[in-house]
């Protein structure tokens, strides 16, 4: 399967260099936890091929980073998402949204909600921006595209006023905050905030005038507006990174997490801010934003991870499929290169071929015993067991008789019931299968919200 896959990858990441002209395309499959598969196309200046420790400038992937340290932060208590940024640092006062906007917090920049104005194209060439500089933008009062707190709209000025919160708060840089607690711990050594010292990256270019040329100037350096998009990586880190987080959505509780806790890493993959249908690689679907993450509801992939990097000379995404522990990356030097659309070609890709496990929940002892319970009553009614069995407000919907009488006639109809087969579709509902001397049947079964989780309701099969 994974020589099927990587040829499969390969062959769309060929494509997408000669149609969008990138010199080079490094891509990589994660799954079961681990970079599994990988491949490059084009060509680095010195004539080598790229490989999954070339390292690329990854623009806005790097929000996901910024936020997972944020709530690092907040679950220490050393801040909280929900005080007016104000609180923290005065000096962005003057940064209001149109009258009857709520104070901006942590929250809002968080989510996409403050309500600034879109700014890719003077962010991206401003991520070198001293305090100084970044002051005189805060004093000037920035331009609003909507009222806080109302809509979607995506800002790099508003992560640039996070690290200027998390600096106040703290004491330290959020860029600080990342190497410290997610960086060194996850190991993601190729990982930095500043341009390699060595050889071993791709150089900037753009498509222009029918050929590719360098971007130019050289590339910016870390400064105020980074927290957005400064960081530099390889496929291999991402690769960790993209696990690691994804593991978050099968593992509920995870005493000494490394990093962030589950929960909130769960946190920045739910939607926060619903963003509309939205379509991408012809695939249309409802989508949202988390907390540095994009979330799309796809109807046949189930829920999609993924954010998109595009800074002048490169373009990057990572992208995976919720708890199904199945990731692709995909980084290039050209500007703005769609990586996101290859990326959503890859994992439908991988969808066809079989190679993405179904997200199949596990039946809770709850569950399962009460299902044993509810079929060994169905065989053979008794109200005593009933009334330890149901919720009260079984009786109520259906009299004990009644419901007796119905179970007679189903052991009459399909003899002596056992219980065959358990299908859950959450911790407390889902369906099981019986089988008398005939062909199985299913009956839903739904339990209580209350101690012990009694049933609240099942299916009366026909």
């Amino acid at each position: 399967m994974i020589e099927r896959s990587h040829v499969a990858l390969d062959a769309l990441a060929r494509h997408a260099a000669d149609e969008h002209h990138c010199p080079s395309i490094v891509w990589g499959m994660v799954s079961g936890g681990s970079l599994v598969t990988t491949g490059s196309i084009g060509a680095l200046d010195d004539g080598t091929a790229p490989t999954d420790r070339t390292i690329y400038r990854i623009a806005s992937m790097t929000k996901s980073f910024t936020a997972a340290a944020v709530l690092s932060l907040r679950d220490e208590g050393a801040l909280s998402l929900d005080v007016p940024v104000v609180e923290y640092a005065p000096e962005l006062a003057s940064v209001r949204g149109p009258d009857g906007s709520p104070p901006i917090t942590l929250r809002h920049l968080l989510s996409m909600t403050a309500g600034l104005a879109t700014d890719d194209a003077w962010a991206d060439r401003h991520l070198d921006a001293t305090p100084d500089e970044m002051n005189a933008v805060y004093v000037a009062e920035p331009a609003f595209a909507h009222l806080t707190n109302v809509t979607f709209e995506y800002s790099n000025l508003g992560f640039g006023m996070i690290g200027r919160t998390v600096f106040r708060a703290t004491g330290k840089r959020v860029q600080d905050h990342v190497t410290s607690r997610l960086l060194e711990p996850l190991g993601l050594r190729d990982t930095t905030w500043i341009e390699p010292n060595h050889d071993g990256w791709a150089r900037p270019y753009r498509w222009q005038d029918e050929r590719s040329v360098p971007d130019l100037p050289h590339p910016i350096g870390d400064g105020e507006i980074s927290p957005m998009g400064g960081l530099w990586t390889n496929v291999r880190d991402l690769a960790t990174w993209v696990a690691w987080l994804d593991d978050a959505n099968t593992t509920p509780h995870q005493p000494g997490a490394v990093g962030l806790c589950p929960a909130s890493r769960r946190e920045m993959q739910r939607i926060n801010t619903y963003v509309g249908v939205a379509t991408l690689a012809g695939r249309s679907c409802p989508s949202g934003y988390g907390f540095g993450l994009n979330v799309r509801d796809d109807p046949a992939l189930g829920t999609v991870v993924a954010h998109s990097g595009g800074l002048p000379g490169y373009g990057t995404n990572m992208r995976w499929l919720a708890g199904r522990g199945v990731g692709v990356i995909a980084l290039a030097n050209t500007t703005y290169a769609p990586m996101s659309d290859l990326t959503m070609r890859m994992l439908v890709a991988l969808h066809d071929l079989g190679a993405v496990p179904t997200l199949r929940p596990v039946a809770t002892p709850a569950f399962a015993s009460a299902a044993q319970r509810l079929v060994a009553l169905l065989d053979e009614w008794s109200d005593d067991v009933a009334t330890t069995l149901f919720a009260d407000n079984m009786a109520l919907d259906e009299p004990f008789d009644r419901r007796a009488a119905e179970a007679a006639l189903l052991v009459e109809r399909h003899g002596h019931l056992r219980l065959i087969g358990l299908h859950p579709e959450s911790a407390t509902s889902g369906t099981i299968e019986v089988q008398g001397d005939g062909s199985p049947f299913r009956i839903r079964v739904q339990l209580a919200p209350l101690a012990g989780a009694p049933v609240q309701l099942y299916d009366r099969p026909e």
